[in-house]
């Protein structure tokens, strides 16, 4: 199964308490919250592009499955991870005290992250 396809979000739950806690200034906050992100993803084989546009903001990662790669968090910060696929639909990836989870079922891509006794979960659809 590929994920590569331009997926729009759908809904998200908890949005506001994680980005708090994740330390981002309240005006971001407020201001990401309504918008709609689109996420590109690009898969060759093992190797990911994905591009996250959110308004004017674009973060851009790329990594390669089971390698250590530096990726940019929602807060802008840079960390090193080594991301993981279990089965052919879903990636993981422990960064910072943060377990990140993107599955993918059919046309739909559910990214969870989870921090402490904090979960963001949002729900994407290819378009």
């Amino acid at each position: 199964m590929s994920f590569t396809g331009k997926y729009e979000l759908q809904s998200q739950e908890n949005f506001e308490p994680f980005m708090r806690a994740l330390g981002l200034p309240e005006d971001q906050i407020q201001k990401g919250k309504d918008l709609k992100s689109i996420s590109e993803i690009v898969q060759d084989g093992k190797n990911f592009t994905i591009t996250v546009t959110t308004g004017s903001k674009v973060i851009k990662n790329q990594f390669i499955i089971g390698e250590e790669s530096e990726i940019e968090m929602l807060n802008g910060e840079k960390v090193k991870v080594v991301v993981q696929m279990e089965g052919n639909n879903k990636l993981i990836a422990q960064m910072k005290g943060m377990k990140s989870t993107t599955e993918l079922n059919g046309d739909i891509i559910t990214h969870t992250m989870t921090m402490g006794d904090l979960t963001l979960k949002r729900v994407s659809k290819r378009v």
